[in-house]
């Protein structure tokens, strides 16, 4: 009778917790925030950062020296990971998801406010620098919270779906990203360039205070509640992370490569390749971009479900395998010069992101324990994004300047892929649930 008891009162514990709209919204709703504040300075970095901070260089320098500066952001995300992966593990998901939102919002909104080189000269680039800095650091504790919040409270068996709740933000930031954007982009040069781009920045504070009166509603759920009451919580979650998990660690930082370069070259690099190499023009590409996130996210929910039918391992090698064989037939389509060609170029692209982004959150809850969770998941989710994500538009860039073909960015963006199919074949994933069990150690 007490072990009926027991099971009984376990089993409440774990379906206790805000309702699934709640959790839905506080995942969804500002994540899609945050990515919106990250994407729209890639938007910004291929379309304006380069004449209006750093006019002095060559246009080809111009453009890399903006990339270079989106590319910051990125080194910041691990770190970012860390601090926030630590606190998260030891004192709650919520506190670190609240404060990663109004850190990413309020630099956002900052940078609207920002002089231009023709202003103040050259403090103008290093505060653009200091601010994506910030930024990027705010968004290196976002994404892993925002998935735990939803998979812990989440059976086994609903991991995957519940955590495609915050991969719906990715696309959704490239969506309002480009929205806003495409609303000031019919402005005349001169606007444009002297406020009309700030407006997307600064639109960012209405939505921090709407992400954050969503997000103060937050719980953490029953699995890292009941580590706190059992003093169970790590008291190092990186150097434990390190000792426990070294192999998923490495191998799920290098797993996640593949989405960032495949996203990252679509939504940002295209943007100044297709505009200045293939002649589309600017509000064009934005359409063809934001169209393309629709099925994106269509995609996300069927490779979600199909995760937690067949298994989140197997769907993302699957979504892998896609980013290998799609740069080259993207690119050739692209090159035409034909804006229906180009639409399906973007739309597959759409769907091998869409693959792997349904099966990730789900996946990388299962490849660490409870006690590390927040730090792993967060931090292999941002080395990968800094390998695909910062030096993609970079590399490509050069590439181009270097052969003038498209044929070697291709091969590169391949080459990642091919790099994240690979490794998440070796990757362990855990059995049983957070109450019973937690994943294997390495």
């Amino acid at each position: 009778m007490q072990t009926s008891a027991a099971t009984t009162s376990s089993s409440t514990q774990v379906k206790s917790g805000p309702p699934k709209k709640g959790i839905f919204a506080a995942s969804f709703v500002g994540t899609s925030i945050e990515w919106y504040d990250y994407y729209i300075f890639g938007t910004a970095a291929a379309l304006v950062f380069g004449t209006l901070f750093y006019p002095e260089f060559s246009s080809v320098a111009g453009t890399l020296a903006a990339f270079g500066t989106f590319a910051v952001g990125f080194i910041a995300r691990p770190l970012g990971a860390a601090l926030f992966g630590h606190f998260g593990d030891r004192l709650g998901r919520k506190p670190m998801l609240v404060l990663t939102l109004v850190l990413t919002g309020g630099s956002t909104f900052l940078i609207g406010l920002l002089p231009t080189y023709a202003a103040i000269g050259v403090a103008a680039p290093l505060l653009l620098v200091v601010l994506r800095l910030i930024q990027g650091f705010g968004v290196g504790g976002e994404w892993g919270g925002a998935v735990l919040i939803a998979t812990e409270h989440a059976t086994p068996k609903r991991r995957a779906i519940y955590g495609s709740f915050a991969q719906f933000g990715v696309p959704m930031g490239v969506l309002t990203s480009n929205l806003a954007f495409l609303a000031v982009s019919g402005l005349p040069d001169d606007d444009f360039l002297s406020w009309g781009w700030r407006i997307p920045f600064l639109f960012s504070f209405v939505l921090v205070i709407v992400g954050f009166l969503v997000r103060s509603k937050l719980e953490d759920a029953p699995a890292f509640e009941k580590v706190k009451k059992q003093n169970k919580v790590s008291k190092v979650p990186f150097v434990e992370l390190l000792k426990q998990h070294p192999r998923n660690l490495v191998l799920g930082s290098l797993a996640a490569i593949a989405p960032p370069a495949v996203g990252y070259t679509v939504t940002v690099y295209m943007l100044t390749y297709g505009t200045t190499e293939v002649g589309y023009e600017r509000s064009t590409l934005l359409m063809l971009i934001m169209s393309s996130t629709i099925l994106w996210m269509i995609t996300i929910v069927f490779a979600a479900l199909l995760s937690d039918r067949f298994g989140s391992k197997l769907v993302y090698a699957i979504g892998a395998f896609t980013g290998v064989v799609w740069p080259f037939p993207m690119f050739a389509l692209v090159n035409t010069g034909e804006v229906g060609l180009a639409m399906v170029a973007f739309m597959v692209a759409a769907v091998v992101q869409g693959i792997m982004a349904g099966a990730q959150g789900g996946l990388f809850t299962e490849i660490f324990g409870v006690r590390v969770r927040y730090s792993g998941i967060s931090i292999a989710y941002q080395i990968g994004g800094m390998i695909g994500g910062a030096l993609t538009p970079i590399i490509a860039t050069a590439l181009y300047g270097a052969y003038g073909s498209s044929t070697p960015l291709a091969l590169y963006i391949t080459g990642l892929c091919l790099v994240s199919l690979a490794t998440v074949v070796g990757l362990k994933v855990g059995r049983g649930s957070d109450s019973e069990a937690v994943p294997v150690n390495d």
